[in-house]
């Protein structure tokens, strides 16, 4: 048994001293990082920096060419008749006072027209609709202040796409009624005459 045991201690050494020199060439050996890793971490960064890049300008110019298209030019009667070709073919809000007796209306197809007036400039208006505000009336004796929403056609008419009449406040009805006015929205006997075709 003795050679037995002097062959395992054999073994256990030449075991352990192949183990110390393994780990001696580990140790001395430099550490081998993968060099590809380093290049491509800012290649990927760059790629991510461009996709951000081109995505928020997609975004900007969207946003920038959709609120040209929607855009809502705010003008008076006199400046939309005196400058016609300033406001062709864009959304215009335009000011102006109902011209008394000209508020027409058809009932098929449904439609309103009526003349728009500020500073002597008329301007005549067609809305295709059924339905106007309660203070849209061609009250005699009053004037009726009126927003209409449309664009201007080649032919010179506004086609109204929404239309608003103010309503005199509260103490401007109290000093009109002392006078003996009515309001625009009470019934005043007088209805929008037919359209003539």
């Amino acid at each position: 048994m003795g050679d037995l045991d002097q062959e395992l201690e054999k073994a256990i050494a030449e075991s352990e001293q192949q183990a110390k020199e393994e780990a001696e060439r580990h140790a001395a050996a430099p550490t081998v990082v993968n060099a590809a890793r380093p290049s491509e971490e800012p290649r990927r960064n760059w790629g991510l920096l461009m996709a951000l890049l081109v995505v928020a300008g997609a975004i900007l110019t969207l946003v920038f060419s959709s609120a040209e298209d929607s855009a809502i030019y705010s003008v008076t009667t006199d400046q939309l008749v005196k400058e016609p070709s300033k406001y062709q073919d864009r959304n215009v809000r335009v000011e102006g006072a109902l011209v008394k007796g000209s508020l027409r209306h058809r009932a098929e197809p449904c439609e309103y027209r009526f003349d728009m007036e500020k500073n002597g400039s008329v301007l005549p208006v067609r809305y295709a609709e059924c339905i106007v505000p309660d203070t849209f009336r061609d009250v005699p004796g009053m004037d009726v202040l009126v927003t209409a929403e449309g664009k201007l056609s080649a032919e010179g008419n506004f086609e109204a796409t929404h239309i608003m009449a103010k309503c005199p406040s509260k103490y401007e009805m109290q000093q009109k009624a002392a006078k003996g006015e009515t309001a625009p929205h009470a019934p005043s006997g007088t209805s929008p005459g037919p359209i003539e075709p």
